[in-house]
């Protein structure tokens, strides 16, 4: 799959060659998190080129990692998923972001914000306990952000997948999320707690009562949020582009 081949028999090489081109993991991130639609899969990694994300699925079926499967009903897309070669990659790419959370510092981290991605992992993060027994909606408002990223909606629906909207959906709002970029993604990360950006009003909840109450359980964290930082050597990691 590389362009260069190492051209060593070491299978650490090996594998380095089917698994270390741009992008590689972070769609067999996407498909490990249960992005199996194109879509999908593209909202995971906004900032691919879909020419470029197709031609890596087929790598990556060429590899025996993803297979494409025919949709399920008539008009649906077609699905990826993982084989049973590609499953096996779970602790592999779990440990590469245990170590990213431990040793690259939060101000690399953070040099990176996006909020369509955060949104996106927040979408599939959101667990509703209790759940609701009708439709809810939640606007989460950017204030520093530009027009076309500052405002999301999330509907929570009973037995339904919850559905992240970036074009107004015409519901009424339930709870109004109101924050910047920058303080949401260090909450959803671990590097700031939710209580105390409320308190600090760095993030403001407006709306329902009862879902203002819940939105902190509601809200599952990062699975790397409970990772503690390491303090690298001075200058590792930190020119991290």
């Amino acid at each position: 799959m590389s362009v260069v081949s190492y051209r060593q028999f070491c299978p650490v090489a090996m594998a380095a060659e089917v698994l270390c081109c741009r992008w590689t993991l972070l769609l067999v991130r996407e498909l490990m998190m249960g992005s199996i639609r194109y879509n999908d899969l593209r909202r995971g990694v906004p900032r691919m080129s879909s020419a470029l994300l197709a031609k890596r699925l087929k790598e990556l079926e060429a590899a025996g990692i993803v297979e494409r499967k025919p949709p399920v009903r008539a008009g649906d897309p077609h699905e990826y998923h993982l084989t049973s070669a590609g499953r096996e990659l779970r602790p592999i790419v779990e440990a590469i972001g245990l170590w990213g959370q431990r040793w690259v510092t939060t101000e690399a981290t953070l040099r990176h914000l996006d909020a369509n991605l955060l949104m996106w992992d927040i979408r599939r993060n959101v667990h509703p306990d209790p759940a609701p027994a009708a439709r809810t909606t939640i606007q989460f408002i950017f204030r520093d952000r530009p027009a076309t990223e500052r405002n999301y909606w999330l509907i929570v629906e009973p037995g339904r997948e919850v559905d992240l909207c970036t074009v107004d959906p015409g519901f009424d709002v339930d709870l109004y999320v109101a924050t910047d970029l920058r303080t949401l993604t260090e909450v959803w990360l671990g590097y700031a707690n939710l209580v105390r950006a409320k308190e600090s009003g760095a993030i403001r909840l407006t709306g329902n009562r009862e879902r203002e109450a819940e939105f902190g359980t509601w809200l599952r964290l990062s699975a790397f949020a409970a990772v503690k930082k390491q303090v690298a050597s001075p200058g590792l990691l930190t020119a991290v582009s």
